[in-house]
């Protein structure tokens, strides 16, 4: 096996043992554009929609956020590091996710994809001010590109905890008993949406927001059609960005899957786990290691049934590192950590999963039966 290298200039192809032990064959997609309209630089935030903000505040709390501002029509939820708050939730009829909004990089990029897409550029209501420019996906998602005014402030952290590792001793004369608190939120780090329109929807990302693929999955037997699921990040250059800021699946629904929000360490992850648990929450799936990313996870369904994960550990990565590729399989989601749950796995055949395959096997999308049956497939092995 080659020497691993993981630094800088040292980082030569996606297969070096690096992350992944196939890189692209001749042919396939390449995970980037070759010039996109722009280079956003992170996700800013998510917009959501609930009927019960006093009930969404009280998960949020609990779950790790703060509180940014709050109105009797929104709430802005943030984290402990600097910059834009991680999420917003809206009053509505009905609990839905909206969209996600991306943060450009420079104030001209939002003139520069304004006319290129042919919309303008307005202001936004998120605390400190800024500008946006509202587009739609293909998969009809609508997508803001934000470049916010003020960053808000830092935030007091939780600290690591200093660990003892064999010889190395620095801890002594000292316990270590975390309390039994919440995880404190320091930011968002991705979002996962599920497409019938994959292909579309991965191009349109890449060739709008310059975003970069860092691991393709594919289905068994199924290569040759191209990938089903894809890992993305931020372009930053030779900054080292999160493994992916953005993942996509094909699937015969369309909408949110989940978010996930960093918190210090392992320790933070499971004492904010305890602290879920005693207050009645549902854990989807954890704690364990995750293969794609390598983030240690936790995950957790909300009272609206929306699922969130605490995350820390997870890969870095510069525009060096080209896309791993692998195949998609229940079993290739951890590294260690008990078995997905059917929870996690959307594997309920509720009835609005019946219409939604129904639907997508008749539509115009890329789902037939044989990416069906793939899917399937994967979730079973």
């Amino acid at each position: 096996m080659s020497e691993t290298r993981v630094h800088g200039a040292d980082v030569k192809t996606a297969h070096q043992d690096l992350h992944s032990e196939q890189g692209a064959l001749r042919g396939e997609h390449p995970g980037r554009a070759r010039n996109p309209l722009i280079k956003v630089a992170d996700l800013a935030w998510l917009e959501f929609e609930k009927p019960d903000l006093d009930r969404a505040e009280v998960f949020a709390r609990d779950f790790g956020f703060q509180i940014a501002a709050r109105t009797e029509g929104e709430v802005w939820l943030r984290g402990t590091f600097a910059g834009s708050p991680c999420m917003v939730i809206r009053r509505g009829r009905t609990s839905r996710f909206i969209g996600p909004a991306f943060r450009a990089a420079e104030r001209a990029d939002l003139d520069r994809l304004a006319r290129a897409t042919g919309t303008s550029v307005r202001d936004t209501d998120v605390p400190g001010g800024g500008k946006a420019v509202d587009l739609l996906d293909p998969s009809g998602f609508p997508v803001r590109v934000v470049h916010c005014g003020t960053e808000l402030p830092a935030l007091p952290e939780q600290r690591p905890l200093l660990l003892n590792f064999g010889t190395d001793h620095r801890r002594t004369n000292a316990t270590q008993r975390p309390p039994r608190e919440p995880s404190r939120i320091q930011r968002l780090g991705h979002v996962v949406l599920e497409t019938r329109v994959f292909a579309r929807a991965l191009d349109w990302y890449l060739d709008t927001l310059g975003m970069i693929v860092s691991d393709f999955l594919f289905l068994d037997g199924q290569r040759d059609r191209g990938p089903t699921m894809a890992f993305v990040r931020c372009d930053l250059g030779s900054v080292p960005a999160d493994h992916h800021t953005l993942a996509m699946h094909l699937g015969p629904g369309t909408g949110y899957v989940h978010s996930a929000y960093q918190v210090t360490d392992l320790d933070s992850i499971a004492v904010g786990g305890e602290y879920l648990n005693e207050r009645g929450y549902k854990r989807s799936w954890g704690i364990g290691r995750h293969i794609q990313g390598s983030q240690l996870f936790d995950y957790w369904r909300d009272p609206d049934h929306f699922m969130l994960e605490h995350f820390a550990d997870g890969d870095l990565f510069s525009c060096d590192v080209e896309p791993g590729w692998a195949p998609m399989s229940t079993s290739g989601l951890a590294q260690w950590g008990p078995p997905a749950t059917r929870d996690f796995l959307g594997a309920s055949p509720s009835p609005q999963r019946i219409r939604d395959v129904f639907e997508a096997l008749r539509g115009d999308n890329e789902m037939d039966r044989a990416r069906l049956f793939g899917l399937l497939k994967a979730a079973s092995s």
